[in-house]
């Protein structure tokens, strides 16, 4: 292992870290994946980020055998999505899902997010889409979060919980805090009568927002 994957290894568990003492996720519910070269890193399954290090860390090759990973524990559950989306997305370097609490709501309701704030831009359109159901873990959640992310940066997952993408970890995990920030808006105002922002302000606030952050 090199220093440069040692180093992308320790900051993907450091991440993880952060995001179940911020409140993003809880237990080892949630995961996070990087691209290092031709491979993948991901959380392994089930090992409680305090417990973590980084040789634990999966690797999954981007090209070549389907499925195949090396490490001394299996890839997380939701490897499936975390692969197909950075085989089929070249400007993905890092993938952040978690089960924070009202994406999650959003999307047990199966709601998309209208474009009800600025922000909204960040996620590449005028909405974040809530992908169909599918049981985790299967081919078929994988093809809802493709399709579900086309064109955008963040998904919901419906009865599941978000998907949050980046160049880098640190913009995936600035997004997926965006993400549940705007979900909570959006839940807020379920019970009055929020005014969405037009369709066509959102392209102009998406080149603003680029110059911005």
């Amino acid at each position: 292992m090199t220093r440069e994957e040692r180093q992308l290894r320790e900051a993907i568990i450091a991440k993880c870290r952060w995001m179940n003492a911020s409140g993003l996720n809880q237990g080892t519910s949630g995961n996070i994946s990087a691209r290092y070269g031709e491979k993948m890193l991901i959380t392994p399954s089930a090992v409680p980020y305090d417990a973590m290090k980084p040789e634990m860390i999966a690797s999954m090759p981007l090209e070549g055998e389907y499925g195949a990973w090396t490490g001394p524990l299996q890839p997380s559950t939701e490897w499936r999505f975390h692969l197909d989306i950075m085989r089929a997305r070249s400007d993905v370097g890092a993938i952040v899902h978690t089960h924070s609490t009202y994406a999650t709501v959003l999307a047990i309701a199966r709601k998309s997010i209208p474009a009800c704030h600025y922000m909204m831009a960040a996620f590449g359109g005028t909405d974040i889409r809530c992908a169909g159901y599918a049981r985790y873990g299967t081919k078929e959640l994988s093809e809802h979060a493709l399709a579900a992310l086309e064109e955008r940066n963040g998904c919901l997952l419906a009865n599941h919980g978000m998907i949050a993408l980046g160049a880098n970890l640190d913009k995936a995990m600035s997004l997926a805090v965006e993400l549940e920030t705007i979900a909570r808006s959006s839940y807020g105002l379920q019970t009055s009568s929020p005014k969405t922002k037009s369709a066509k302000a959102a392209p102009r606030k998406k080149k603003k927002l680029s110059r911005k952050r």
